[in-house]
């Protein structure tokens, strides 16, 4: 699937619940589900800086994709990252860097999130992007 096509996915699961109280439990659900990071990779390099909690990302590449694994010692936050890496997870770099990030604003994350919640989203997308960017440029 492509960036968009899993986007539009999320865009479409999130429309399904009533009110915010329904969507961030099942923002929750997704970080009880998302696969563990392997714990070499919780290091302070990988820490996401400008996250209220902690919060991890590593991006390795595999087969000309980039896999994304993370944690966090929030739920909620655990939750967020989740909805990034399966978006962009196992995606080439290129596509990454192309992709715009729109399906925040269409599922009402964004507005949802406390400032300091709001800022650690958008330092998290900068992390996938720049994890993008680095190993595009070793192409």
């Amino acid at each position: 699937m492509t960036i968009k096509e899993i986007q539009d996915e999320i865009v479409d699961e999130f429309s399904m619940f009533e009110d915010w109280m329904q969507r961030y439990e099942y923002i929750i659900d997704l970080g009880k589900a998302l696969p563990l990071i392997n714990e070499k990779y919780k290091t302070e390099e990988n820490i996401i800086k400008g996250c209220q909690s902690k919060v991890w990302v590593h991006g390795e590449l595999n087969n000309d994709k980039i896999v994304f694994t993370a944690d966090s010692d929030a739920i909620l936050t655990k939750g967020i990252i989740a909805i990034l890496i399966r978006a962009f997870s196992n995606q080439k770099a290129a596509d990454i860097l192309e992709a715009n990030t729109n399906f925040i604003d269409e599922i009402g994350l964004k507005e949802h999130l406390s400032p300091t919640r709001a800022n650690g989203l958008v330092s998290m997308i900068k992390q996938i992007k720049m994890y993008a960017l680095a190993y595009n440029v070793n192409k």
